[in-house]
């Protein structure tokens, strides 16, 4: 008899486009709880991020030999983490009737106040510093994502 390994990521992608007979095998695998549980439970940390999505993390050191800086990295990891949070949903950003929610930062006028301010979304345009791919598909991941990865997003913009 053979053995079939299979991911938690590939099991939660299965799970998401399932039949009810594949639902219930993978529940009675992986657990009912393991589907139920929410995307932001999964996801705390760019550890986590890289994990959800079955990747190892990024060789920072070996990336900042090549010539990316402290900035370019911090993108990276937001691009992983907001893919991750997005459970494998491609926001569309050609569709104009696709929101796409991204946060809001407010620094206070000095570097070490930058805190997160609220989410807004938008169809068809993009702001400055509000990139495609770091926008979530809704307003709760994207309030998430500015509170949880806070750091990130500070090393990010400023």
């Amino acid at each position: 008899m053979k053995t079939l390994q299979l991911s938690e990521q590939k099991a939660r992608e299965l799970y998401r486009s399932g039949s009810k007979e594949l639902k219930t095998v993978l529940e009675e695998s992986f657990g009912k709880d393991f589907f139920s549980q929410d995307v932001t439970e999964r996801v705390k940390t760019y550890l986590d991020a890289c994990h959800e999505l079955g990747r190892e993390p990024l060789d920072e050191k070996k990336l900042l030999e090549l010539g990316l800086t402290e900035h370019d990295i911090a993108y990276q990891k937001l691009a992983i983490v907001t893919e991750a949070l997005n459970e494998g949903q491609k926001l569309n950003v050609c569709d104009a009737n696709v929101k796409r929610w991204y946060p809001w930062f407010k620094p206070n006028g000095s570097p070490s106040s930058f805190a997160f301010r609220a989410s807004g979304y938008v169809c068809a345009a993009a702001d400055a510093g509000s990139g495609s791919r770091l926008c979530l598909k809704s307003e709760k991941l994207s309030n998430y994502c500015g509170k949880q990865f806070i750091d990130l997003w500070k090393q990010f913009i400023l």
